[in-house]
């Protein structure tokens, strides 16, 4: 009993990863940047991945509350998990804060687990930004139950290891905007020309637009699909307007939605692969 619980202890600490050196060290390459090329070699093709960082303070202000308000209006509240969205997500009908000593509490628990189960090819999972830093870091786009959960753990980990500023300025310079493109100065510079630090708040938008779907609807392929979830964010933008009350939802891609372009100083892509 005593080594099995040493093996779990192990495991916990060493095969979960821990983010022992992100607080000063900039990750060069990431689970998903990784899949990515493995999927363009398995499909033949190649891929060329395409990442600059910047430091937080030189990431346009309008691309950080974007963001903010697209993918994770409760980050400087929570830590590292929305509760109350996780619990929206699988019909929480427990109390709002859980205690196994109260019967309806666990029986809540087996409820939402099992509606979690029965629903897992439909959950969108409403992911803080803390989850897809995890999610992009260390396991990629597989979406499993048992990587949901380690997800948890490291999200965790990251809130209790690194301050708020550092976890989004990590997100920024390794979320993906597009075939090979990482981060907020290549996606800026590809699609409007400019740097990340120089974004206006229509073109902050259409980023924070893009990030649920960047291959297939982005401002330079499909971007009416993503100019719908675009005018949703400017309108929370709006100055005076309270924060949102539910997470903007990524576009149907069942509506039909008129193709345009993404502004007028949206540029063509350069070639992402060789």
């Amino acid at each position: 009993m005593v080594v099995l619980a040493g093996f779990g202890l192990f495991g916990w600490f060493v095969l979960i990863p821990y983010p022992w050196t992100l607080r000063t060290q900039n990750p060069e390459r990431t689970a998903l940047m990784e899949q990515r090329l493995a999927e363009a070699r398995a499909a033949g093709d190649s891929l060329v991945i395409r990442q600059e960082w910047l430091a937080l303070e030189d990431i346009s202000g309008n691309l950080q509350r974007a963001v903010l308000v697209a993918e994770d209006y409760r980050f400087r509240e929570h830590r590292g998990v929305d509760w109350v969205s996780l619990g929206e997500e699988v019909r929480w009908t427990g109390g709002e804060t859980f205690s196994w000593r109260r019967g309806e509490d666990r029986r809540a628990l087996l409820d939402a687990l099992r509606y979690a189960w029965e629903n897992r090819a439909e959950l969108r999972g409403r992911s803080t930004l803390t989850q897809q830093v995890a999610k992009n870091l260390y396991f990629g786009t597989n979406r499993s139950l048992l990587r949901k959960a380690l997800e948890l753990v490291v999200a965790g980990r990251l809130e209790g290891h690194l301050g708020k500023d550092r976890i989004l300025e990590i997100y920024l310079n390794v979320v993906e905007w597009g075939p090979g493109i990482f981060g907020a100065e290549i996606a800026a510079r590809t699609y409007f020309g400019r740097s990340a630090a120089e974004l206006d708040l229509e073109q902050a938008a259409a980023l924070a637009a893009t990030l649920p779907h960047p291959l297939t609807s982005n401002p330079d392929r499909n971007p009416g699909q993503m100019r719908w979830r675009q005018n949703l964010i400017l309108e929370r933008l709006r100055p005076g307007r309270e924060a949102p009350p539910a997470p903007i939802p990524p576009p149907d891609p069942r509506l039909v939605v008129p193709q345009g372009t993404a502004g007028s100083e949206a540029v063509e892509r350069r070639p992402s692969g060789g």
